[in-house]
C-alpha cells in the first residue's frame, strides 16, 4: 500500500525535474545551434545532473531529454529547410543529444548513488564523447554534430583539439558541469577532495597545453592567400552573360590581389556549371592569367561529362602547368544527390596548398589524410546556407586546430575565413550582405602536424572504452548509497540488487 508521503513526493520530484529541465533547456537552446552563446553550453547539462541523485531514475532521464529535446528545437527549420534533410533522417539527428543526455544522467545518477562520485563526473564526458564519435561515423554528416564547436571563438578550450580531436573540447564542456554536480551530490563530502584532486589535474593539463600553444611564436615561412565572394544563390553557365560578367569580376579581382601579393586565390563552390563545351570558357582565361600574373588560382564549379557531374575544387598553377582537380567527397544528401562524388587520395599542390570542398571539412579524418600528405595550406571553396556561415566555417578552423593546418575558406552565402593551426582568424568577411567582398592575410606553412593529425581519433575510442566499463561498474551489486540519497523502488532495503546504509527514503 503507497503510504500517505508518496504523492507528496511524486508532486515534489514533478516540480524539481520541471524546474531541472526548463533551467538545462534554456542554457542548451541558447548555449548550441547556429549561433551559439559559447559561457552557457557549459552550464546546460548541470541542473539535471544536480537533479538526478535526489529523485527516481525516471525523472531524471525524461528532465534530461526534455532539456535537450527543447534545446534542439530550434535546429528543425534548418534541417527540414535549407538542408532537406528527409524527416526520419532529421528524427535521428536530433534524438542524438536528448539519448546522450539521458543516458548520462541516469549513469551519473547510478555512480553517485553506489559511492562513487570521481567515476560519476568522468562518466558524463565519455558518454557524450562516444555518442558524438559514434554518431559520426554512422551517418552521412561526419563530425557536425560535436558540441565542441559551439567554442569555436574560445581559442584557449580549442587547442586541446589538436590532441584529442573536436572529441576533448566536447569532453571538457560536458566534465564541468558534471564536476560540479558530482561535488555536490548528497553523501559526496567523504569524496570531495578527491573529486578536486582529479579535477585540479584536468584543469592542469589542458590549461597548460594551450598555454604553450598559444604562447609559442608563429615562426617559419608564410604564403599570402586572397579569398574571393560570390553570388548568393547561383551556379553560372559560363556562355551566359551573368556568367560572363562573374568570371569579368573574378579577373579584375584576381589581378588586383596579384599585384598586392598574393600567391593564391580561392574562389567559392560552383559558381559555375560547366559540359564539354563550356569549361573551356571558364578554365582557359583562368590558366591564362594564372600564369600571367603568377598566382595560383582555385575555383569551384560544377563539372558535367561523360553523362556524370561533379562537385570540384580545380586549381590553375602559378607556374602554367596543368590544371589540378580535386573531387567532393561528402556530397549533402537531398541537395546533391543529382551528383557523383570523389573517392580519391588528397590532392597536394607543391608548398603544401591542399584543396578540399565545403562539406569534406566536416569529416576529421579526411583533413588528417590532407595533413598527412604534406597540405599546410588547405584552400576550400565552400556554399554556405546564410544563417549556418558562422557555424559551417568554424567547423572548418577546427579542422585545422586538429591537424595542425591553416584554412582559407571562400564560403558564399556565408563567411569568408583564413585562420592558423591555433584557429586565429586572421582574416574574415560577410559575404551575404556583400557578396562581392574579398579577403586577404598571410598565414603560415611551415607548421607541423599535431598528436591527433598523426593518431587519430585515439581519444574517442578510450571514451568508448571507459563508457562501457563505468556502466559496468554502475551496474555491479554490493556497493552502498551515500547517506541521504533517496531511493526509488527499486533501490529501497529488501532488493537484494543493492546494499543500503543508512540511506532514506
Amino acid at each position: 500500500m503507497a503510504s500517505a508521503s508518496e504523492p507528496a513526493s511524486r508532486t515534489r520530484s514533478a516540480l524539481l525535474a520541471a524546474a531541472a529541465a526548463l533551467g538545462s533547456g534554456v542554457c542548451a537552446y541558447l548555449g548550441t545551434g547556429l549561433h551559439p552563446i559559447a559561457p552557457l553550453t557549459w552550464f546546460a547539462l548541470l541542473p539535471v545532473l544536480l537533479l538526478a541523485p535526489r529523485v527516481r531514475w525516471g525523472w531524471a532521464a525524461g528532465a534530461a531529454a526534455v532539456a535537450w529535446i527543447a534545446g534542439q528545437s530550434g535546429l528543425w527549420s534548418y534541417f527540414a529547410g535549407p538542408l532537406r534533410m528527409p524527416l526520419p533522417v532529421l528524427i535521428g539527428v536530433l534524438a542524438l543529444y536528448p539519448q546522450l543526455a539521458a543516458g548520462s544522467t541516469v549513469l551519473f545518477r547510478a555512480l553517485v548513488r553506489r559511492n562513487r562520485p570521481i567515476s560519476a563526473m568522468l562518466a558524463v564526458p565519455v558518454v557524450w564523447v562516444a555518442g558524438e564519435y559514434l554518431i559520426s561515423v554512422s551517418q552521412p554528416h561526419g563530425a557536425w554534430l560535436s558540441l565542441g564547436y559551439t567554442q569555436a571563438d574560445v581559442r584557449p578550450v580549442l587547442q586541446v583539439a589538436a590532441v584529442t580531436g573536436v572529441w576533448g573540447v566536447t569532453f571538457l564542456i560536458t566534465w564541468f558541469p558534471a564536476a560540479i554536480a558530482a561535488l555536490a551530490a548528497p553523501g559526496a563530502s567523504g569524496r570531495r577532495l578527491r573529486v578536486i584532486g582529479t579535477a585540479a589535474v584536468i584543469l592542469t593539463v589542458s590549461s597548460g597545453y594551450w598555454g604553450v600553444r598559444l604562447l609559442a611564436p608563429q615562426t617559419g615561412p608564410t604564403i599570402r592567400v586572397a579569398v574571393l565572394g560570390g553570388p548568393i544563390d547561383a551556379e553560372l553557365g559560363p556562355d551566359t552573360a551573368d556568367g560572363q560578367a562573374q568570371l569579368t569580376t573574378y579577373q579584375q579581382q584576381i589581378g588586383r590581389y596579384a599585384d598586392a601579393g598574393a600567391s593564391v586565390v580561392v574562389l567559392p563552390e560552383k559558381v559555375f556549371d560547366t559540359d564539354e563545351r563550356t569549361w573551356p570558357m571558364l578554365a582557359d582565361p583562368l590558366a591564362k592569367l594564372a600564369a600571367e600574373r603568377h598566382v595560383t588560382i582555385v575555383v569551384g564549379a560544377t563539372v558535367r561529362q561523360g553523362g556524370t557531374a561533379t562537385n570540384v575544387a580545380v586549381a590553375f598553377p602559378a607556374t602554367g602547368g596543368a590544371a589540378v582537380t580535386y573531387t567532393k567527397h561528402h556530397l549533402i544528401p537531398g541537395l546533391e544527390s543529382d551528383l557523383t562524388e570523389g573517392d580519391g587520395p588528397p590532392v597536394v599542390l607543391p608548398g603544401g596548398l591542399g584543396l578540399i570542398v565545403c562539406k569534406d571539412l566536416d569529416f576529421p579524418g579526411l583533413v588528417r589524410q590532407d595533413r598527412n600528405a604534406d597540405a599546410s595550406i588547405l584552400l576550400a571553396p565552400a556554399w554556405d546556407m546564410g544563417s549556418d556561415g558562422w557555424l559551417h566555417g568554424r567547423m572548418a578552423i577546427v579542422r585545422g586546430i586538429e591537424s595542425g593546418t591553416s584554412v582559407a575558406r571562400a564560403g558564399r552565402n556565408g563567411l569568408l575565413t583564413i585562420s592558423d593551426p591555433t584557429g586565429d582568424v586572421v582574416a574574415e568577411a560577410d559575404a551575404v550582405h556583400d557578396p562581392d567582398t574579398a579577403i586577404v592575410a598571410d598565414v603560415p606553412t611551415g607548421t607541423g602536424r599535431t598528436l591527433y593529425a598523426l593518431i587519430g581519433d585515439w581519444f574517442a575510442w578510450l571514451c568508448t572504452a571507459a563508457t562501457v566499463l563505468l556502466a559496468l561498474l554502475a551496474a555491479r551489486k554490493g556497493r552502498s548509497a551515500p547517506r541521504n540519497v533517496p531511493l526509488d523502488a527499486a533501490d529501497r532495503p529488501g532488493n537484494p540488487s543493492m546494499t543500503v546504509n543508512s540511506a532514506t527514503v
